[in-house]
């Protein structure tokens, strides 16, 4: 999730951005004094994962707060069941209560549909991968959130993994032509990705010896004569057009990795509630 000192950076942004000059509203009916507990209830069925970066947002506001977690990140909770409590000054705990549910739900809602996306790949060998199709300064929070629910972080940046595509192919004027620069200008130890739009491309990327051919917006069939092509002298990812209900087919057709960008730019938000409680 990144260093400590990144992500209070991170909370603080956040924290910043809400609060602003102040918030009109629990100033205006509070007197500062009171305190509360608040604890955080889950009110869908959901794998959690952000627990500490929830956390980390009340801590960041008043650290004297006390925070007690129920659950860990990984773990299955169900509709009512009590995620964590929060305790001290009930007016930080209002001015920290959305941006850390903001960052909680997002979290746990990633981790979840990932989690709905490997239970259906059971059993095939195939793993899920995530894209770069994140929120701009969240990527670390939620490729984290991805390999909680069981998915497999595909390359973080553009600088950690070779993914040759389309325009990249347009502008090298070949599939071979980008893979001979690219070879000449990595360490040996990074793989070399491909993308492919039909079977002349895979036939080219094949030949080129990329060490990864993606399958792009491919038809069942055509990814299948693709796999039996390929025959094991590269590893082969699924990508475009996946969701739920044909991921397992895609699994079927041999793949080693299905990658799904809806996991980060289309993962719903869990529904998670603080239940706020006075003590004086």
């Amino acid at each position: 999730m990144g260093s400590d000192v990144s992500l209070k950076e991170l909370i603080q942004r956040a924290l910043d951005e809400d609060i602003g000059s102040g918030d009109l509203t629990t100033t205006a009916v509070l007197t500062g004094g009171e305190t509360g507990v608040a604890q955080a209830v889950s009110k869908a069925d959901i794998i959690v994962a952000g627990i500490d970066v929830f956390r980390e947002v009340f801590y960041v506001l008043d650290p004297s707060l006390a925070f007690e977690a129920y659950s860990t990140d990984g773990r299955a909770a169900g509709k009512g069941d009590l995620l964590a409590c929060i305790s001290g000054s009930l007016k930080n705990i209002l001015l920290a209560e959305r941006v850390a549910l903001n960052f909680f739900q997002r979290m746990c809602g990633i981790a979840t549909i990932t989690n709905r996306y490997v239970e259906e790949v059971q059993g095939t060998g195939v793993r899920i991968l995530d894209t770069r199709k994140t929120t701009p300064t969240l990527r670390g929070l939620e490729k984290y959130a991805v390999k909680v629910g069981g998915g497999t972080n595909h390359r973080f940046g553009l600088y950690d993994g070779v993914m040759i595509k389309d325009n990249h192919i347009s502008a090298a004027g070949s599939i071979s032509n980008a893979v001979r620069k690219v070879t000449g200008s990595i360490p040996p130890e990074i793989k070399i990705e491909v993308e492919t739009k039909n079977l002349r491309e895979v036939a080219e990327a094949l030949a080129a010896k990329a060490d990864i051919i993606m399958l792009d917006n491919m038809g069942q069939g055509e990814m299948k004569e693709a796999v039996s092509l390929i025959g094991g002298k590269a590893l082969v990812e699924a990508s475009g057009n996946v969701t739920l209900s044909n991921v397992r087919e895609i699994a079927k057709t041999g793949v080693d990795f299905i990658s799904v960008g809806a996991l980060t730019h289309s993962a719903p938000a869990a529904d998670i509630s603080l239940v706020f409680e006075n003590k004086k």
